[in-house]
């Protein structure tokens, strides 16, 4: 497929996925696998290999952040790290003060990588925490104590200019106090940037199994609604509030590669199973390691397929995801880019405005707070 016709001037994200994990969590439904051993230097190769196909199909583009997401990215040798940083920088131009997310576990061994990631390029990381409290670790399957994850949580905020960790609440007999103390704990770390996730059972998962069988039960949809209620009211009273539903940042602090996704721009993916966005075009590499691996060799890049969206599914897209932030979603700039006008159901638009489940601000249209703990809802009803 020849590259599309592009804005030049348009920052573009880079998402590089590193799928390998030392193990499978049992909540996960991410491209992440267990291998007992991996080949880095063909790693290495490969993804410099996928990373020069896709700077080809996007000329003219500068980076504005590269995201190192997995898996377990942490596992990533530095070098490797820094060698992908290079080459990104080289075939794209890295943007002054781009921002270079890596996600990393709290382990001690992937801790003392940290000045070394730093060295590479990396200035920001974000950290798997996931729980301040060794029973909700355990229960997680982790692989991390709370004391090695505190420790992590240091040795980060030491290495890096900017630190996000995520926590995962909502957990089955998780009461609002002790969620509160949880996260006032977590608040008090002083970090920028803090992701909280509702525990959810994901199809293909150890918990799906646990569930089907009656084994596991999470907090139903009014007591989630409270503990979503008082995370956001705990957030904003400590300078942090909500810019998307799940994620929480200081001015500034703000995830801007994330964003890009949030606000419909163009990001390309590297690595096995990774999506991205050139314009019109929806790209998603091959999903498990070793069919991306024989097809990086085979053909230089792991593309699986290469998709023409037309107007009305980029509209769509660009509203379900403009619809998470708390800025809303901006129709005008939709039409614009998408080539035609988001998908809104007007009537039932008006009917959610009365509400109080959305708002107008120009030619935005904002989820208010209390329609974001029904997000999916609304979105459903707004959909044309």
């Amino acid at each position: 497929m020849t590259a599309p016709s592009v804005q030049p001037e348009a920052p573009l994200a880079l998402y590089i996925h590193w799928p390998f994990c030392v193990l499978k969590c049992p909540y996960c439904d991410f491209n992440s696998h267990v291998r007992t051993s991996v080949d880095q230097q063909l790693w290495q190769k490969s993804l410099l290999a996928d990373l020069a196909y896709e700077s080809s199909m996007l000329p003219g583009r500068k980076l504005g952040s590269i995201f190192f997401g997995g898996g377990t990215p942490s596992l990533m040798p530095p070098a490797t790290v820094a060698a992908l940083i290079e080459a990104a920088d080289a075939r794209f131009g890295l943007l002054p003060g781009a921002e270079i997310t890596l996600e990393a576990n709290p382990s001690s061994v992937e801790a003392a990588r940290f000045a070394d990631l730093a060295a590479a390029g990396v200035n920001r990381v974000s950290l798997g925490l996931q729980a301040l409290d060794d029973t909700a670790l355990r229960f997680l399957g982790r692989a991390h104590g709370l004391a090695e994850g505190l420790a992590a949580l240091d040795t980060a905020q030491a290495s890096f200019r900017r630190v996000s960790f995520d926590l995962i609440y909502a957990r089955p007999d998780q009461s609002l106090a002790a969620w509160e103390a949880e996260l006032a704990r977590a608040l008090a770390f002083g970090t920028g940037h803090l992701s909280l996730y509702q525990l959810t059972v994901e199809p293909g998962t150890r918990f799906a199994t646990l569930a089907a069988k009656g084994l596991l039960t999470i907090p139903d949809e009014d007591v989630a609604a409270d503990l979503f209620a008082m995370t956001r009211a705990m957030t904003e009273a400590a300078g942090l509030p909500a810019y998307e539903v799940s994620n929480h940042a200081r001015l500034g602090e703000e995830s801007r590669h994330n964003l890009v996704y949030w606000r419909g721009q163009d990001y390309a993916g590297i690595g096995p199973g990774a999506h991205g966005r050139r314009g019109r075009v929806a790209t998603v590499r091959h999903r498990k390691p070793e069919n991306w691996l024989t097809r990086v060799d085979a053909q230089g890049h792991g593309l699986q397929e290469e998709t023409l969206l037309d107007s009305k599914e980029r509209a769509t897209e660009a509203l379900m995801m403009g619809l998470r932030l708390t800025e809303g979603a901006d129709l005008a700039a939709i039409a614009a880019t998408a080539g035609a006008a988001a998908p809104l159901d007007e009537t039932k638009a008006a009917r959610l405005q009365s509400l109080g489940l959305v708002r107008r601000e120009g030619t935005r249209l904002i989820v208010t707070a209390a329609g974001m703990p029904v997000l999916n809802a609304v979105i459903g009803e707004l959909l044309a």
